[in-house]
């Protein structure tokens, strides 16, 4: 999910957005890479039986590769650094997501208001931090139920994504695109493919099938909520200048 924080804050990046596209490329390509050889490196380190076994195993096959427990506390040291990196980076993505929603009027206006010196979103970055800081004391059980339920949700997300990507490139061949995909329909084609293969994994008796019913209840109050902020937003027909339309809809308000 952390690759959403570019996109989310590519408004308030001083780069063309030709840049930022190839640049989220960029990133995706070397995370891969990184955990690639996260996995390599650990299956190399321990024996199977210990792998099976551990509860930290990055941090258990960096002691056997040092032959020192010193750099396994370390990996951990930097493990609780990462996460304090993703935190960050998910209270700019979210922040920034919930001051567009207001912005375009499907929450209220009070999430879009600016900091008059920062020239940031200050009340979504409050809103979110505070958020940030209760959720660890709901415990272990509901944050396992929260990250089980945003999946489904984030998986979907997807989804309407690369079908409103389909769609535009049907409908409106003519619309300015300053980051053009090659061979978008196979890209996107495929792309749907797979994110609908990823959201079969949440469905009963598979893997990651969601728990019964406190995950899927979450799942539907959710729903239900974006249903009502979808149903805020404004009516607009198709057409070359919808875009335009849209704005003008939103800034009206």
């Amino acid at each position: 999910m952390g690759f959403d924080v570019i996109p989310q804050s590519a408004s308030e990046v001083d780069l063309p957005h030709r840049q930022i596209g190839k640049l989220l490329v960029v990133s995706v390509v070397c995370a891969t890479a990184w955990y690639v050889l996260i996995m390599l490196t650990v299956g190399s380190g321990l024996p199977a039986a210990e792998l099976a076994e551990s509860e930290l195993a990055s941090a258990d096959a960096m002691t056997a590769l040092w032959n020192s427990r010193a750099m396994g506390n370390l990996l951990i040291l930097g493990g609780i650094a990462g996460i304090l990196t993703s935190w960050n980076a998910f209270l700019i993505g979210g922040s920034r997501l919930l001051y567009a929603m207001a912005v375009s009027g499907m929450v209220p206006r009070w999430f879009g208001k600016v900091h008059p010196r920062f020239r940031t979103p200050g009340n979504a970055v409050l809103f979110i931090g505070e958020l940030t800081v209760l959720a660890p004391f709901f415990g272990r059980p509901m944050l396992v139920w929260l990250v089980d339920a945003g999946s489904v949700s984030i998986v979907t997300a997807y989804a309407v994504v690369v079908v409103c990507f389909l769609v535009l490139r049907r409908r409106e061949p003519g619309m300015v695109r300053p980051f053009r995909t090659p061979a978008g329909p196979v890209v996107g084609v495929s792309a749907l493919v797979l994110t609908l293969s990823l959201a079969t994994l949440y469905l009963p008796g598979m893997p990651a099938a969601l728990a019964w019913p406190s995950e899927w209840l979450i799942v539907g109050v959710w729903w239900a909520a974006g249903a009502v902020f979808l149903w805020r937003l404004p009516r607009i027909t198709p057409g070359e200048d919808a875009e335009q339309r849209l704005v003008a809809a939103v800034e009206s308000r």
